[in-house]
């Protein structure tokens, strides 16, 4: 007799949260963020319009700011034509580069540490900022992606004598009509130049020249001398492109020593969490 009140008992209980349930207002769903990272999955890229022109600020130099997708993400090997990248590695940078290509995890850039300065502007979210807007002084990229860093050029200052390797280096810049130089030097030997591995020493000089076309468009040309990894300077363009007006770069948290990178290369289903 007791087992039958129990159930009878517990029938009840479903039955009333049942009727409760149905005659309850149907929550509306909590509002979710979109889920973005970067690179691929945004930020939306404006649409491209090559008659509208760049932008000036007060002093009559070009406006570089927003939020910019690409400019430096893409492998060198891809950039230029196999058998002329293989000619521009020294023996010394071959060897590293075939080490390298064989252990594609031991990128640093996996282990949340900074990209150098070509991949801070790479598949990431990254927002250019002139300060002040008048006169600028300072040239900031904030990168939103992998150590959230920033890299910072030191406008129409000069380089120290002998600088302390760093991993975005010393940089100054100056404006040549609507064209800024970057000249880059004292970078550390920590970080693959590209996603493929291209190596570098702490020899390496980089001058870069930024050009805003049009209004949607930025274009970074590129010349990378180092005596001890490449045979002669080598010239590579790349192209970020703008976001949509709303285009924000989000927080985002990689920490260091972080374990995905080598695990996703030895099993490619491995799924990074929070996915």
């Amino acid at each position: 007799m007791r087992r039958v009140l129990i159930l009878s008992a517990a029938i009840i209980g479903l039955s009333a949260s049942a009727f409760a349930q149905a005659q309850a207002p149907a929550q509306e769903p909590e509002p979710q963020l979109p889920f973005r990272l970067g690179g691929s999955n945004g930020p939306a890229v404006l649409k491209a319009d090559p008659n509208r022109p760049a932008p000036k600020l007060a002093d009559g130099k070009v406006d570089f700011s927003g939020v910019w997708t690409g400019g430096g993400d893409a492998p060198l090997s891809r950039l230029l034509k196999p058998e002329e990248f293989n000619a521009l590695l020294t023996p010394a940078g071959k060897k590293i580069l075939a080490a390298r290509t064989a252990d594609p995890g031991s990128d640093p850039y996996f282990a949340c540490m900074p990209g150098g300065p070509l991949r801070i502007t790479g598949g990431f979210g990254w927002r250019l900022v002139q300060h002040p807007t008048l006169n600028s002084t300072h040239i900031f990229m904030l990168q939103e992606g992998n150590a959230h860093s920033y890299r910072q050029i030191f406008m129409n200052a000069k380089h120290p004598e002998d600088p302390s390797p760093t991993w975005y280096g010393h940089s100054i810049g100056r404006w040549e009509g609507d064209t800024l130089v970057v000249d880059t030097i004292g970078i550390n030997d920590k970080f693959w130049l590209d996603q493929a591995g291209t190596p570098h020493s702490e020899k390496l000089h980089m001058v870069e020249r930024w050009t805003r076309p049009n209004y949607t468009t930025l274009r970074r040309d590129v010349r990378l001398e180092d005596p001890e990894m490449f045979t002669k300077p080598i010239d590579i363009t790349f192209t970020a492109k703008l976001g949509t007006p709303d285009s924000e770069i989000f927080e985002y948290f990689c920490i260091e020593n972080e374990q995905f990178g080598a695990r996703h290369v030895e099993d490619p289903t491995v799924k990074p969490l929070g996915r």
